[in-house]
């Protein structure tokens, strides 16, 4: 193995790929973005958006928040069938985003987890011990 990499072939093998890979990297392709039309109606996005918004009216903490506000359901739920079609596409995306960022606690406990790992980690490395009684 080592005669293969005194060889000169070998030095000037590795230069070509390094210099080939390097303006390989150098060129960067044009990336292009744009809006992709939806297959629905506009009835149809309506009506998918409205069922959106009013399934999240129906959480019982939006519900809570609607009440300490002083609005009742069912003026929310008027309100928001009077909106426009983009005021109620927006809603429902915001909705979306509400939902996914709901945690049930797991992320909390991975997070502890991981802390306590590393302060294990960091007394070891300053040679202290942790006993636990």
């Amino acid at each position: 193995m080592t005669s293969l990499r005194k060889a000169g072939w070998f030095v000037v093998l590795a230069l070509a790929m390094a210099s080939w890979m390097g303006l390989l990297g150098s060129l960067r392709g044009v990336a292009e973005a744009g809006l992709i039309a939806s297959n629905l109606s506009e009835a149809e996005a309506r009506s998918e958006d409205l069922a959106k918004a009013q399934s999240f009216l129906e959480n019982k903490i939006v519900v809570q928040k609607l009440v300490d506000y002083g609005i009742s359901t069912e003026e929310a739920k008027a309100k928001v069938e009077a909106m426009s079609a983009q005021e109620l596409h927006q809603l429902a995306s915001l909705t979306d985003r509400a939902a996914a960022g709901t945690d049930s606690g797991i992320g909390i406990l991975i997070g502890l987890a991981i802390l306590v790992i590393l302060i294990i980690v960091i007394f070891k490395l300053m040679n202290k011990e942790i006993v636990v009684r």
